[in-house]
């Protein structure tokens, strides 16, 4: 099956000072949403390709007892050394032909059913991203606006000895690498770095932007 890299997430506890400190380096901000059930809300940060997400617990108790409680986002938003990331997937053809990765089903409050998540069964690993897959929807195409038009290249880092089964089956989607590293890092750039310019967005967030 081909893969592709849909949008990737940074969970953080200060959606605030981060997000405008991307809008401040000319990412153009879309609309924002609650996940009802999920206890999360977001700012998200599109392209024609893709986007970035900035996802933040709204309500504790709710994401704890909710369809989404095994994805533990509480936990990985207050406790050290988690992976902060998300990895949304989705097919690059319209034909289907099973799952990517072995994994469970998420029925979230805000998708009609039968439209649910495929969530990877790394989700337990706290020092892993979650690895979800879309499997109802095809390619999506945006429009480009802003001043960045397109999600090049997305790298993430992962501080262990070993990837977890879930995140070798990822080592082939388009637009991504995950290798093994020395911190929680997503390394993303945009419009093939053209300019040749960058932005190390530490401490603020585990980001660097090439453009």
């Amino acid at each position: 099956m081909g893969l592709e890299l849909d949008h990737f997430f940074i969970l953080t506890d200060n959606p605030k000072d981060a997000g405008d400190l991307l809008v401040s380096i000319g990412l153009s901000e879309s609309f924002s949403r609650d996940h009802k059930g999920q206890g999360t809300s977001n700012r998200r940060f599109t392209f024609s390709n893709g986007m970035l997400e900035l996802l933040y617990l709204r309500d504790s108790r709710e994401a704890n007892n909710g369809p989404a409680q095994k994805m533990r986002f509480p936990e990985r938003i207050q406790k050290e050394n988690v992976s902060p990331f998300g990895i949304v997937l989705m097919r690059t053809e319209d034909s289907s032909s099973g799952m990517p990765f072995s994994g469970w089903k998420y029925q979230p409050d805000y998708f009609e059913p039968p439209n649910a998540f495929h969530v990877g069964d790394n989700s337990e690993i706290l020092e892993e991203p979650l690895c979800i897959y879309v499997p109802f929807a095809g390619p999506v195409s945006r429009k480009e606006t802003g001043t960045f038009k397109s999600m090049s290249h997305v790298q993430l880092s992962v501080p262990l000895g070993e990837m977890s089964e879930t995140l070798r089956a990822l080592q082939s989607v388009d637009r991504l690498l995950i290798e093994l590293g020395s911190e929680h890092l997503a390394t993303l750039t945009l419009d093939h770095g053209r300019s040749g310019l960058s932005s190390d967005l530490r401490p603020d967030l585990p980001l660097v932007i090439h453009w």
